[in-house]
């Protein structure tokens, strides 16, 4: 046999020994098909949040101005529910008409008790908040010297919508309206209709969202 035949055959058998070798060494390949996951609109871990903040509110009593200092804070799940409370109190001067006192005389008016916020896209930097408070109230007369007179209770309902805007993680800012419905006051000098009215709020949320 010559030489070349030789060689010929020899490369032959190399070429066959390597193509067993790699199929020896070559593992199967399984592809598993990745289940498709199903979309939420609750995640499956509910999200709780805290929050709290003042509120600063510009409306009317007996027809002139009424300056609100107060606040608000609350639970929410998941960003979109929350429940909590607030309390609103009156800050400038009204004087009370038509007093029998000598002293001329002042209204201390408040109220508060519970919120119940609903949240739409809140995830977006600017989103709608709609929110009612349900509680109550009390009103008086104070002079100069802080005596007071004319105690009396009622019962509000304060439906309102927020503007909020996301400005960080931690904080957001909310300007919008709402309207007071007071009912069961009693005292000579007003009547409910003139505790009720509309009321321009601007809200600062503090906490964890």
């Amino acid at each position: 046999m010559s030489v070349n035949a030789k060689l010929l055959y020899a490369l032959i058998a190399l070429l066959i020994f390597s193509g067993v070798a790699h199929a020896v060494t070559i593992q199967p390949v399984i592809v598993i098909p990745r289940e498709r996951e199903v979309e939420t609109l609750v995640h499956d871990r509910p999200v709780i949040g805290l929050f709290g903040g003042p509120v600063l509110k510009f409306s009317y009593l007996d027809d002139r101005f009424a300056f609100l200092v107060g606040g608000r804070g609350g639970i929410s799940f998941c960003d979109l529910f929350a429940i909590g409370g607030g309390g609103y109190g009156l800050v400038n001067e009204i004087a009370v008409p038509f007093t029998q006192s000598p002293y001329e005389q002042y209204l201390s008016f408040g109220y508060g008790g519970v919120i119940l916020e609903f949240l739409i896209a809140s995830h977006k930097v600017t989103h709608l908040s709609m929110h009612a408070l349900i509680g109550g109230g009390s009103l008086y007369y104070h002079d100069y010297y802080w005596r007071s007179w004319g105690d009396d209770v009622f019962f509000v309902l304060e439906p309102g919508m927020d503007l909020e805007l996301n400005v960080s993680r931690c904080f957001r800012i909310g300007m919008g309206g709402t309207y007071r419905f007071v009912s069961g006051v009693s005292v000579p000098e007003f009547t409910s209709q003139d505790m009720s009215g509309f009321s321009a709020a601007l809200t600062f949320k503090f906490g964890r969202f």
